[in-house]
């Protein structure tokens, strides 16, 4: 018997029972179907957020004060940290949340002091308007950038440079708008008001600065950059234990961790109804062998050999699984476009994805199937003919 001839045989065999191989397929389908799912979902995820980290600023490197020790980082200190040992900018932030107002109108929003230079530190533009300058610095002015959520919800979205905000019972001219940046795993990239980092020390009577952001040089002084940071904090705290530095590259590298562990778990829990699927192939597979005793033992009396009965059973069960294994891909990728929109994240099930899921299911097929294919191969012709 050629290969075709056993595909046909096959094919007849397995949907001469429609029902009967439905329900042996449906432990395959869900089994492809959550893996496919999972996984892509997970992929989905991680890349929206390495771009969110991304465009946090190219080459970002992060000091901040953790510990309860007070700490004095003074605006001079942060200044001549620029353009030294890797780093090209360098700007403080003081932040805190404030409900900012302006008329009837509030929203509760982030104020962030900071240094001309910010702006590009962390990959922000304004679409209108300006962003601080030194002498907004210098002068501790009530000057104000704010993000296109605090635009529209305070002023409608209409043209808001040159209006006034309150904050803390303190006006602020609005002197720039700041360019949609959407939302991240940390909530709104919008929200947001930006001031003068020496107003806001002065409006929150908070004189040391806890954060400080800077760029190294290029991709090759990241180290170095770290390693600058890291000699100033210890020579601010004294202790290792009180403050952190990280950059872009760490926190890419702890994200592709945590998402790749995540993701390899979620598909190892889904691989698992693959593996009942296999079960109910193996069971079905078996009941057919039993059922076709007698054809198996005329096959054999006219020369069929042990081969060909074992390559004939192992396609079907191939079949079995294959046929389920598209299905579950078909659904995944259905259900993975909708997860996507719902989560306004774009999700789609990649080739290697795929290839995965159905090559995961011919092998639980061949696996499942051997025993039975093998038990039909090994059946003596006078006692499968003598099988009532």
């Amino acid at each position: 018997m050629n290969f075709s001839q056993a595909m046909r045989m096959a094919w007849l065999s397995v949907f001469s029972n429609k029902m009967r191989s439905f329900l042996t397929m449906l432990g395959i389908i869900i089994g492809v179907l959550a893996v496919t799912m999972l996984v892509s979902i997970g992929q989905g995820a991680t890349a929206q957020i390495t771009g969110q980290i991304q465009g946090l600023g190219a080459n970002l490197l992060t000091a901040a004060v953790t510990g309860q020790k007070p700490v004095y980082i003074s605006l001079n200190d942060v200044e001549n940290l620029q353009d030294t040992g890797g780093l090209s900018l360098v700007a403080p932030l003081v932040s805190t949340q404030y409900v900012a107002k302006s008329g009837t109108r509030t929203i509760n929003t982030s104020i962030e002091g900071t240094t001309p230079g910010y702006d590009a530190i962390r990959d922000l533009s304004v679409q209108s308007g300006r962003f601080l300058i030194q002498a907004d610095v210098d002068n501790r002015s009530s000057v104000a950038v704010i993000g296109t959520d605090v635009a529209d919800t305070l002023f409608g979205g209409r043209n808001v440079v040159g209006q006034t905000v309150q904050v803390a019972g303190r006006s602020f001219d609005i002197v720039g708008v700041l360019t949609h940046k959407g939302s991240s795993a940390m909530g709104s990239n919008d929200n947001r008001i930006i001031i003068p980092v020496t107003t806001a020390q002065r409006m929150l009577h908070q004189t040391q600065i806890l954060q400080v952001f800077a760029t190294a040089k290029d991709g090759d002084s990241v180290q170095q950059g770290v390693q600058t940071l890291e000699t100033f904090m210890y020579h601010k705290t004294k202790d290792t234990s009180a403050y952190t530095i990280f950059s872009q590259s760490d926190l890419l590298s702890t994200l592709n961790t945590i998402t790749g562990t995540l993701t390899a778990m979620l598909g190892a829990l889904a691989g698992i109804s693959l593996l009942v699927g296999g079960i109910g192939i193996m069971n079905i597979m078996l009941v057919s062998v039993t059922e076709r005793t007698r054809e198996i033992g005329i096959r054999k009396a006219i020369g069929a050999g042990r081969g060909s009965i074992l390559v004939q059973f192992l396609i079907e069960s191939m079949l079995i699984s294959l046929t389920g294994g598209v299905i579950g891909l078909v659904l995944g990728g259905v259900g993975t476009a909708i997860v996507g929109k719902v989560m306004d994240v774009p999700m789609s099930v990649t080739p290697g994805v795929a290839i995965l899921a159905l090559a995961f299911a011919v092998s639980v097929g061949v696996i499942f199937g051997l025993y039975p294919a093998n038990k039909a191969s090994k059946m003596r012709p006078i006692d499968a003919l003598r099988y009532e």
